[in-house]
């Protein structure tokens, strides 16, 4: 949120962090940071401005088309899910019984860096694609991944 600053928030009832601070000590090396509120609100400002979390809700419903699409052509996609621009593709040896294959995740994610693309694996089999572009990714830019997804997935097959 503060574009490499670190910024932190906390929102609570006045009642819990009165309590709190009868309770508990706190120090904060980066607390009072001036230019570091600066760049949060400047970047808070681009969101609002640019309208980007309106795109990162289109542009990821976008996504998820997209993969589904692929998933009808490629048997190793699994369940595609998540929110906004955050998902996940789980890559699967049979989708029917959602055996997770995390060797195909790997070669995946190794045939996406061999197109540019840098994403990495999640999920405790290690066998989920694991995207999370910048809000500011693009109906071009999915179309992109797609692609190059799309290919990676027909070499490897």
């Amino acid at each position: 949120m503060g574009n490499g600053f670190p910024v932190a928030g906390v929102a609570a009832r006045a009642e819990v962090l009165a309590e709190f601070g009868k309770k508990a000590r706190y120090f904060n090396t980066f607390g009072g940071n001036a230019v570091a509120v600066a760049a949060a609100s400047a970047v808070l400002d681009v969101i609002e401005g640019e309208n980007l979390l309106e795109n990162s809700r289109v542009i990821g419903l976008y996504l998820k088309d997209g993969f589904q699409a692929l998933a009808r052509k490629h048997a190793c996609l699994g369940d595609i899910r998540g929110a906004g621009l955050f998902l996940g593709v789980e890559i699967v040896s049979d989708r029917a019984g959602k055996t997770p294959d995390a060797a195909a995740a790997t070669r995946i994610i190794n045939g996406l860096r061999d197109e540019n693309v840098l994403i990495s694996g999640c999920a405790k089999a290690a066998n989920v694609l694991k995207i999370r572009p910048p809000i500011v990714f693009s109906r071009e830019n999915a179309d992109e991944l797609i692609e190059k997804l799309d290919r990676v997935l027909h070499r490897l097959s």
